[in-house]
């Protein structure tokens, strides 16, 4: 089962289109996540994601999502750490699953704005304390905003509120970030989380929050590649690394045309 899940992954003025997308200012799709932190984009009726994250330590994590309806999305991911190199894999115990449904499209006034849940975290799991690295968003609710600013400029913040709390920090979470447009087919994008759910604890956070910078590449129709630096304010206390370097793949396709 675990095979078939991870097979089946592999100034300024407004603008009335709603985010640049998956990347640059010619992206037709929105983003539905900058790095780790969520925001209101969606996927329209008929569109399917395949998503691919890699992390250090060999992890990897594959995702799927599906405009089922207008304004709502489904998905599933699967993945574990050591998944690439050498020895044995570890498994996540479960699957992450994902649901979001956008109550206000963006209008010349006003954001959007989307609810959701998302159980996939990131990286390494911590059994003793039931969390991943990079703890999943869990509850939330995202804004967004897109200007036109040489290009395009975006705005999002979101709040969430994690299930995996056991480690003792169970407080809601902020993060904030911003996209923007290089061209026709590129972006660099930015995000802070505030890790006020991350930050109480011994073992992992050191109050620092979590600064991560991107780019993102739309490569083909539909097809966009990423690269992320996290942890910039080096915060994680269980990691002696400055920052992460990661990559992510992602194809978004209609499935009616």
């Amino acid at each position: 089962m675990k095979k078939i899940i991870l097979l089946c992954m592999c100034l300024l003025f407004t603008s009335n289109s709603f985010s640049q997308g998956t990347a640059g200012e010619s992206a037709k799709y929105e983003n539905r996540t900058l790095i780790d932190m969520m925001t209101a984009g969606i996927l329209e009726k008929g569109l399917v994601g395949a998503t691919s994250d890699i992390l250090p330590g060999g992890s990897f994590i594959g995702k799927i999502e599906v405009g089922v309806f207008d304004n709502i999305n489904f998905g599933i991911s699967y993945g574990g750490s050591n998944i690439i190199g050498a020895g044995s894999p570890g498994w996540y115990k479960y699957p992450g699953v994902n649901l979001r449904f956008r109550i206000f499209n963006e209008s010349f006034v006003m954001p959007a704005l989307t609810f959701g849940f998302e159980s996939q975290g990131k990286g390494l799991y911590f059994d003793s304390s039931g969390r991943y690295a990079i703890k999943s968003p869990g509850f939330f609710g995202a804004v967004s905003k897109n200007f036109a600013c040489l290009g395009f400029l975006s705005l999002h913040g979101t709040l969430n509120y994690t299930l995996e709390n056991r480690d003792g920090d169970n407080y809601i979470d902020l993060n904030v970030g911003v996209e923007k447009t290089i061209g026709p087919s590129l972006s660099i994008i930015g995000e802070y989380d505030f890790a006020l759910n991350d930050n109480n604890t011994q073992y992992f956070g050191k109050g620092n929050g979590y600064l991560n910078m991107g780019l993102r590449w739309v490569m083909g129709e539909g097809f966009t590649l990423g690269f992320d630096l996290r942890d910039l304010l080096n915060n994680k206390k269980w990691s002696p690394t400055t920052a992460d370097r990661s990559i992510k793949i992602e194809y978004i396709k209609n499935i009616f045309k």
